[in-house]
Parts: C-alpha cells; sequence; structure tokens
C-alpha cells in the first residue's frame, strides 16, 4: 500500500519501520539512564521526532543531549531523512504519568478535576492515584468565627484533567 507523505509517496511500512528504530534506540537510552524517563514522543510529518523526557532529579541540557545523540547517531541519514527534538517536560508543564508526580511529593500543585479544583500539596502517590492535603478556614460548629480544619482527598489518575507544580517566586 501507497501512502501519500510530505508529497511524495511512501510505503506505510517505511513509517512503521522509522518509527520502530527510534522507539527501540529511545527504548534502549533510557534503560541506560534509569533517572530519566519519556513523558511524550511523536513523529510527525516529515520525520519529525519529537521527544519530551523528565527526570527524577530534573533534567540537564546533557541529558537531553544524551538521547539525542543515542538516537541521531544510529539512524543512516541516507536512508532516512529526519529532524530531531530532545526537550524536558519543562517546570510549567502539566504532569502526565505518575512518576512525575512522585517525584513531586512534598510540592503544591494545582489539580483540574471534572468537580472542582484544588490547590493543595501532595502527599502520596502512587500508580493509581494522588493524596492531597491542604488547610482551610471553616465556620465553627458551634458560635461564631471560623476554625482551621486540615482536608485531605485522594485522586484518581483518571479523574485528574490537568496538574501542575505550582511554582513559587
Amino acid at each position: 500500500i501507497i501512502n501519500y507523505y510530505e508529497g511524495t509517496k511512501v510505503p506505510s511500512f517505511y513509517r512503521i519501520m522509522f518509527k520502530s528504530i527510534v522507539e527501540e534506540l529511545l527504548e534502549k537510552s533510557l534503560l541506560e539512564r534509569k533517572d530519566l524517563f519519556l513523558t511524550d514522543f511523536e513523529i510527525l510529518s516529515g520525520n519529525k521526532i519529537r521527544i519530551v523526557i523528565d527526570g527524577d532529579k530534573g533534567v540537564l541540557v546533557e541529558d537531553c543531549m544524551f538521547i539525542s545523540r543515542a538516537i541521531e547517531h544510529n539512524i543512516d541519514r541516507d536512508e532516512y531523512d529526519f529532524s530531531l527534538e530532545v526537550s524536558s517536560a519543562g517546570a510549567s508543564a502539566a504532569l502526565t504519568i505518575s512518576r512525575q508526580f512522585v517525584k513531586n511529593i512534598g510540592r503544591v500543585l494545582q489539580v483540574r478535576t471534572n468537580d472542582n479544583n484544588y490547590e493543595a500539596e501532595l502527599v502520596e502517590a502512587t500508580s493509581d492515584e494522588i493524596k492531597l492535603k491542604w488547610k482551610q478556614r471553616e465556620p465553627k460548629k458551634i458560635g461564631k468565627g471560623k476554625v482551621t480544619v486540615e482536608k485531605e482527598i485522594n485522586l484518581l489518575y483518571k479523574d485528574i484533567n490537568e496538574a501542575k507544580v505550582k511554582i513559587k517566586f
């Protein structure tokens, strides 16, 4: 089967094979660097490879270069014309996988669900859910005035629309 790909006829197996090669090289490089993990990966038209990584202790430029070289130096440019972009998730990027939540335990998150928005400390993260804690002023049960109470909630990842680390300046 021939598909049109960037204005030229390119067999669909070509794209599948190219993606497979990139995935294999990416997986191998991440096995070498167990402190790094993948948050996003795609191959766009024209063989533009876009990889976003994160790390248990953050990501340095050298980490991006390591992943980039592991891929770039092992694909024949005469056979596959491609561009490669490797970047870090970034401080303002949404948390998308459980490993990112684990690395941010103890930090304040802004979490949006269908039912509510939370700004709270992330105190626990498992493979299925997170636990948030915060303090809130509520009216006293008896008498006038307010009292500070500690609240907590467990949220399943599937119920979270977006979660970001609150950046303090």
